[in-house]
């Protein structure tokens, strides 16, 4: 890496994946960075509010300064206030849980959340994370708008990962992803049984308004144990429909106005994409 910014975003999204905290070395080794050079970006992120060592000397770790912000900019957007009431109908519905992920540029990052779950196993993960496009549901669904060879492109960007990081039933070629996505364009949402995770199934349908390029994704998860394919299938017309409400609703969002999303035109338009592993 070279570049102060970059250098420095790149500890960020470094420890954004390690919630237990880095040493020095491990962030200096892992991103190719002299470790007295990581010493002195560090020193200025924790004299920021943005990282903070768990102990004198011990690991790093990030501080909530940056979720804060995050949490703030959609609270501001009114995206979520949108969504928030739509979800709560799918978690109803369902029992199960129900997901927003927002499109920005190559990224698909889960916004907000509704829990249907009131007893027994509860899939309930942290918000703000970056989905798997290869492998789960809300991957496949945003692919599914677009061209092949854009889908191709977008998931050869951000890699299959590794196995043994996702369920047994992740596509594990892209010519595997491809006809997962090509199979979801053609019902109008997808579905997953222990791709993303083992024991756990999803499925998921596109918020776009028209022909225009997707600004989310809707999705219904549980455990597979509860929601298994014919209770998916019994449940695609309600996500679907309330997917198009979402759509027609955000078309008037100052959010997507000012950003650009709706419109087709990514807020992160000639940016380089970073990705969650």
């Amino acid at each position: 890496m070279s570049g102060v910014l970059e250098r420095t975003l790149g500890i960020l999204e470094l420890l954004s994946k390690h919630g237990e905290g880095l040493e020095l070395a491990a962030i200096a080794d892992q991103l190719n960075i002299p470790r007295s050079g990581t010493h002195r970006l560090l020193a200025d992120l924790v004299k920021y509010g943005y990282v903070r060592q768990t102990r004198d000397h011990g690991d790093y770790i990030l501080t909530t300064k940056l979720v804060a912000m995050g949490l703030s900019y959609l609270s501001n957007s009114g995206i979520v206030d949108i969504a928030q009431p739509l979800l709560n109908h799918l978690a109803e519905v369902s029992g199960e849980l129900t997901r927003l992920s927002v499109v920005d540029g190559e990224r698909l990052t889960w916004v907000a959340r509704a829990q249907g779950a009131r007893q027994g196993l509860r899939y309930d993960p942290d918000m703000g994370s970056d989905a798997r496009l290869s492998c789960s549901s809300s991957g496949w669904a945003w692919l599914s708008t677009m061209s092949d060879d854009d889908a191709l492109a977008c998931v050869s960007r951000q890699g299959l990962g590794k196995p043994e990081e996702f369920g047994p039933n992740a596509p594990t070629t892209l010519q595997e992803v491809m006809t997962q996505v090509q199979a979801t364009r053609a019902r109008g949402y997808s579905i997953t049984i222990d791709t993303y995770s083992l024991g756990l199934s999803a499925i998921s349908a596109p918020v776009r308004f028209a022909n225009q390029p997707a600004i989310g994704v809707l999705t219904i998860a549980g455990p597979t144990v509860r929601l298994s394919l014919e209770r998916m299938q019994g449940l695609a017309a309600e996500l679907v429909n309330v997917a198009h409400q979402l759509a027609a609703a955000s078309s008037a969002s100052p959010f997507f106005a000012k950003t650009g999303m709706h419109s087709g035109v990514p807020a992160s338009a000639g940016r380089t994409p970073i990705y969650a592993p």
